[in-house]
Parts: C-alpha cells; structure tokens; sequence
C-alpha cells in the first residue's frame, strides 16, 4: 500500500531529514542485475561529532516505504565531518527498479527547493 502523506526524504537519524544534497553514483553489472548507488555527503547536516558514533544506517524513505543500508564511511578532520559515503547495493532487476522509483521521487522532490 502507498502512503502519499510521506515526505521524500534521506535520513542517518530517524526522524530528521539530511539537508545536504549528496552527489550520487550508479554503477551497475554487464547483465543489469546487480549495482551499486554511491551517495557523497560533502556538508551532512544531521551527522555530527557528538552523534557520529550511533549512526547505524542511511535510511532512504518515500511513499513506498523505506530502503536502507549500513555501509556508511566517515571521513573526519579537525573534530568535524568533512564527508559521508553511503553505499547502497541492489541484488535484482526488482531491487533496481524499486531503487529507480526512490531516487526520481527524491530528484523530483528537490525542484521544490
């Protein structure tokens, strides 16, 4: 079922939405089945020096529902967050097309700001 009060959002905490626009990757197999999206955080908003530790996963959320994944890289200078690296691994044409639907409801969301 499909909850359109849901807002497109990223999301390291639960309940707030990541502010920083991250570039993003894909990168797919020969056969299309398997990939990757690597997404780049250069200013995150919402990952901080005091919270960085509990950080367990990135969070994608939109009307369908919610992907997520825990392969989250730091990269820390000076007791600040210089950059967040998240990848998100899809093992099915499925999980590719569902990934697709996020990521242009997520594109699409940005033109409102």
């Amino acid at each position: 079922m499909i909850n359109l009060n849901v807002q497109v959002a990223i999301q390291f905490v639960k309940g707030k939405d990541e502010k920083d626009h991250p570039e993003i990757r894909l990168f797919r197999t020969d056969d299309g089945k398997k990939g990757q999206a690597i997404y780049k955080f250069l200013k995150p908003t919402t990952i901080t020096i005091e919270n960085y530790k509990s950080i367990q996963k990135m969070y994608l959320i939109d009307e369908e529902g919610e992907l997520s994944t825990r392969k989250i890289d730091l990269l820390i200078s000076d007791n600040f967050i210089k950059e967040v690296k998240s990848t998100y691994n899809w093992y099915s044409e499925e999980e590719f097309e569902r990934f697709m639907r996020f990521a242009n409801r997520y594109a699409s969301s940005l033109d409102n700001y």
